[in-house]
């Protein structure tokens, strides 16, 4: 057998079946068996369904990093009681979909009934775009449905790739365009407008060789 042939099904390199029947179905998973699910794993559930994330690069955790400290000193500046989160912190938007965005802001109303409760609403995600079609997808029209939705006020796609920051406004249950804004630009939004994002300096951090 080459080294490419995969192995048949009775081998012993398969898929543990008996493990996996312990779980329900994709299109069947509901948020009690989403919260029992034993990984350290980035994982989302959408409308019933487990994602498995892509691990996050150097780069990205950078991005995030920078990005919520201008968003934690904004919210500051304006004395709000507001908490700005970093990823994992799954957010259950409605029944079925749970997600984990990687920066939130949270206003007290948004805030858990319990210290060891998870939100289920939140006012602003931001998202930090993966290399690879399908997290492309997942963050500008997946994650774009499910956050206005959810009743997400804005959302934030910062995407290293294009090298541009998208900011959504929720307008009912959709999302408007406040814009899309490149080098040279400051990406500003409406809900927290002390919050300031120089694309030049979050694209700086994308170019960065350690």
């Amino acid at each position: 057998m080459s080294s490419s042939t995969p192995p048949s099904p009775s081998s012993d390199a398969a898929p543990a079946w008996e493990l996996a029947r312990l779980f329900p179905l994709q299109g069947q998973w509901r948020e009690e068996d989403y919260f029992r699910l034993p990984t350290d794993r980035l994982v989302e559930l959408s409308d019933g369904h487990l994602e498995v994330l892509p691990m996050p690069t150097w780069m990205h955790q950078m991005i995030v990093d920078f990005v919520a400290g201008l968003m934690r000193s904004a919210s500051a500046s304006v004395g709000d009681e507001a908490r700005v989160l970093q990823a994992p912190l799954p957010v259950t938007l409605f029944a079925g979909t749970i997600r984990e965005p990687d920066l939130l802001y949270l206003t007290p109303p948004c805030f858990p009934s319990s210290p060891t409760a998870y939100p289920n609403r939140l006012d602003i995600a931001v998202e930090v775009v993966s290399e690879g079609a399908e997290a492309r997808h997942r963050d500008y029209v997946a994650k774009r449905s499910d956050y206005a939705r959810g009743g997400v006020q804005e959302y934030w796609i910062i995407d290293p790739f294009d090298r541009t920051v998208t900011v959504l406004r929720l307008n009912g249950d959709a999302y408007d365009e406040v814009g899309i804004f490149r080098a040279g630009e400051t990406a500003r939004g409406a809900f927290l407008p002390s919050f300031e994002l120089p694309v030049d300096q979050v694209m700086r951090l994308a170019d960065e060789v350690v």
